[in-house]
């Protein structure tokens, strides 16, 4: 008896250490749930608060507007300038955003207006033609006020725009058009679209760019 006492207070102990290892649960692979916009537009994730170290890098994340954003700022950009201005628009109103891609991409020899043979020329001379859009379609459920941007080509809005106007209904929706120019105004286009849309409230427009007073510019719309 002597000698088998340890031996069976020693199976003991290691019975009862195994039973609280066995009743460990491991945690490392659980992940935060993740949640996805299916409104085709681009809108802002829940960024959580940051402290110490992790704040250092909070300044280089772009931010993009909130979920519940009731704006949404439309736009086709063939060389990138509307799109600063877009950006701009929707920073200062916290608006989501909506690119409009031609399933063509243009190229330089199509965007150019000294050829008369060009894509762009013989698309503007053709008030018919719509190109087709490449970008997912957006949903415009939810939004009261929409902002729709473009270059102008040929005095006009691009046809695009046309293709993109006929494919919604803006029914109870504020419709504010801008635009982007080396010199041309807005112009008629704005009327053009509100024509070819068929519904909307559509206001004038303004022809703007990156250096232009946006914020104040939206002030004075004096949108609800």
């Amino acid at each position: 008896m002597k000698k088998t006492l340890p031996a069976l207070l020693l199976s003991l102990v290691l019975l009862f250490a195994l039973s609280a290892c066995g009743g460990a649960v491991s945690n490392s692979e659980t992940t935060a749930p993740t949640t996805q916009s299916a409104t085709g537009a681009t809108t802002k994730a829940a960024v959580p608060e940051t402290t110490g170290e992790q704040a250092s890098d909070a300044g280089n994340a772009t931010e993009a507007p909130a979920a519940d954003s009731k704006t949404l700022v439309v736009y086709f950009s063939a060389t990138g300038t509307t799109k600063g201005v877009a950006e701009q628009i929707a920073s200062a109103a916290n608006a989501d955003t909506y690119e409009i891609l031609a399933a063509q991409p243009y190229t330089a020899d199509d965007l150019n207006w000294n050829d008369s043979n060009s894509r762009t020329t013989h698309e503007q001379n053709d008030k018919t033609v719509r190109p087709a859009i490449g970008s997912e379609a957006v949903s415009l459920d939810g939004y009261s006020t929409i902002f729709i941007g473009y270059p102008i080509w040929w005095g006009e809005e691009p046809r695009i725009m046309d293709t993109f106007v006929e494919s919604y209904d803006f029914t109870g929706k504020t419709m504010v058009p801008f635009c982007t120019s080396g010199g041309s105004g807005i112009d008629a286009s704005g009327t053009n679209l509100a024509s070819n849309a068929g519904s909307g409230n559509w206001l004038e427009g303004e022809r703007l760019s990156a250096s232009s007073d946006i914020a104040g510019w939206i002030d004075g719309l004096k949108l609800s």
